[in-house]
């Protein structure tokens, strides 16, 4: 019979009062001696760590990728390097707009990250659950996420002033458009695509490049909640996709995705019809067609959730050798916020975290700072380059040089006319022209219900200017919205 654990406190201690508090008499006050009860109550009073400023609300699980299909010819990712070659790694979904207790069946886009553990460091991605998004310039998105949060003077969420931003960024209409419709509110997230959103680039073995986007298509089949459905289950069951997820895999029904790519070569990227690295714009399928890759399993939950999701940092920042990056302005923005965001909320050594770690070799220079507890590398050299160490740099790991069309500096007009990057309605009204009839009904039901949020003197004003983009993606669009609002345009 094995020894019973010890109860002791945070350095090892044991001890035995762990319910009562060390008093004078048994009705006095109680000793400043009882360090017991500060040890509890301190930890207890720091459990909760600053949550997400977006994606708070989320659910996670560990998998496997496997890959199926060979694209080495462009990529010289080791992840990719054989078929049936399978890395371990995390996924995180979530909600974006609401906090930690809010519900996961929310009117939102969904966070859809992942970290790949590969032996070339840990590559993450980190998209949606949409191929586009509300905005296209990094400057624009902390004011679109305030419109998305609670008012500064009435505390509650506002659909004037989200509704307010939107009419006034008609970039925004397309993901507003989806998520107007039912894939606004998916059901769970074993139902649901996954994309890397914004455009990255692969390198190959012979250093071409080709600007790719990643989609990860649902082998569980879509399947959504429609309105009523969704509003239903806030009320009754608010961690609905979090018990769908962990319950399907404790019992062994393991979802998957298929992860295909969409390549473009860099001279179409120049002379490409729509701007390839603009976030409101997809690359259609007929262009470019979707190329299979793999197939991502969840197959385990999380022993704990505080430490291995709560705690899992992912950063579009860490990629690999084979993939890069592009100049897609809210990828570009992303890759020095995300590291930062979780630097405040973490700390600067948030990759030592064991979720966060790279299982493989980490060997650099960095030393101290808040929560170090690797031993800091105990009696390496900190600097660079020294006599001592053994650490050397491998030129078979040289990054491509990124390519700089115009070298010119400025603050370009994000929707200029003149470029070509005001076109908000073509792709929104394509998206809506399939759509069948009760996805069409849905989707102006859902628009109509929040757009009659929009209240207070500039009511109209607001209302009037987000049916006319509506009317520029699609007449017929615009007209049965503005009827359901009883606006006579």
């Amino acid at each position: 019979m094995s020894e019973k654990k010890k109860l002791t406190t945070a350095s090892g201690r044991p001890y035995v009062e762990n319910e009562d508090s060390l008093t004078v008499g048994r009705r006095g006050p109680i000793l400043l001696e009882d360090y017991v009860l500060h040890e509890k109550m301190a930890h207890f009073n720091r459990e909760r760590i600053p949550e997400r400023v977006v994606h708070a609300k989320g659910s996670g699980a560990f998998g496997t990728f496997t890959v199926t299909h060979d694209i080495t010819k462009y990529t010289k990712a080791k992840m990719f390097s054989t078929v049936g070659k399978k890395t371990d790694m995390l996924a995180r979904f979530s909600t974006v707009g609401g906090e930690k207790g809010s519900a996961d069946t929310e009117r939102d886009p969904r966070g859809f990250a992942l970290k790949f553990y590969t032996e070339d460091g840990n590559w993450d991605l980190v998209g949606n659950n949409t191929p586009v998004f509300f905005v296209k310039d990094p400057k624009k998105f902390s004011d679109f996420i305030h419109t998305q949060k609670r008012h500064p003077f009435t505390n509650m969420k506002s659909p004037t002033m989200m509704w307010d931003f939107w009419s006034l960024n008609p970039e925004s209409l397309h993901q507003v458009l989806i998520l107007m419709s039912d894939r606004g509110t998916p059901f769970g997230y074993r139902h649901m695509n996954g994309y890397g959103s914004h455009t990255y680039s692969l390198i190959n073995a012979n250093n071409e490049r080709h600007y790719v986007k990643f989609h990860f298509k649902t082998d569980q089949g879509i399947k959504n909640f429609n309105d009523a459905e969704a509003t239903k289950m806030k009320g009754e069951n608010p961690d609905f996709a979090q018990q769908d997820l962990i319950e399907h895999i404790e019992n062994g029904n393991y979802p998957k995705w298929n992860l295909k790519i969409q390549v473009m070569t860099e001279e179409e990227a120049r002379n490409y019809k729509w701007n390839p690295f603009d976030l409101s714009k997809v690359w259609p399928h007929g262009d470019f067609p979707l190329i299979d890759v793999g197939v991502m399993e969840l197959n385990k939950n999380a022993d704990n959730y505080f430490a291995q999701i709560e705690q899992s940092a992912f950063a579009p920042a860490h990629i690999v050798d084979g993939v890069g990056y592009s100049p897609d302005k809210m990828l570009q923005g992303r890759l020095l916020s995300y590291p930062d965001a979780h630097r405040y909320r973490l700390g600067v050594n948030y990759e030592q975290i064991p979720v966060n770690r790279c299982p493989y070799a980490v060997n650099n220079y960095e030393r101290d700072g808040f929560m170090r507890v690797d031993g800091n590398q105990g009696r390496a050299e900190n600097y660079f380059p020294n006599s001592f160490d053994d650490i050397k740099v491998d030129e078979d790991y040289k990054l491509k040089s990124p390519e700089v069309n115009d070298a010119s500096a400025d603050w370009y007009d994000r929707n200029s006319a003149a470029a070509n990057e005001n076109d908000h309605y073509t792709q929104p009204g394509n998206l809506y022209r399939i759509m069948s009839d009760q996805a069409k009904t849905n989707l102006i039901n859902n628009t109509v219900g929040a757009m009659s949020g929009i209240e207070g003197p500039k009511k109209e004003e607001i209302t009037k200017r987000q049916l006319a983009h509506w009317y520029k993606a699609d007449e017929e669009l615009g007209r049965r919205i503005a009827e359901g609002l009883g606006v006579n345009m």
